[in-house]
């Protein structure tokens, strides 16, 4: 449950936002699913929830794009799992996502809190 009282955003976040989420979680180093997911959500201070149904198609459409890669490792818990780790290219991209976010909430707020003239 979120902890500022609203309720957790469930399948709202739009498919380049969740895109960003992932890359940005990916910085700190490889993951698997279920890490990444958590990662968003304690983050968010659980205000986003990233259900798998939205998760995984979009972990194969960043590594289809070679912004990531994916191997097999061992979970924490001593079970196989598939890592994500960050590419180059998927680094570049990071950037002009992160430049493109910072732009469109700047447009955003004019709209939503329009100064006086």
């Amino acid at each position: 449950m979120p902890k500022r009282g609203a309720p957790p955003l469930r399948g709202e976040i739009l498919q380049g936002t969740l895109d960003l989420l992932i890359l940005q979680t990916l910085v700190l180093g490889a993951a698997h699913g279920h890490t990444i997911a958590h990662a968003i959500e304690h983050r968010s201070e659980d205000v986003l929830q990233v259900e798998h149904g939205s998760l995984y198609p979009a972990l194969h459409r960043l590594e289809d794009r070679a912004w990531i890669a994916s191997f097999w490792g061992t979970s924490e818990n001593n079970r196989k799992a598939r890592y994500y780790r960050l590419t180059r290219m998927g680094r570049k991209q990071l950037t002009t996502h992160t430049d493109r976010w910072a732009q469109l909430i700047r447009a955003i707020g004019r709209v939503l809190q329009p100064s006086k003239e």
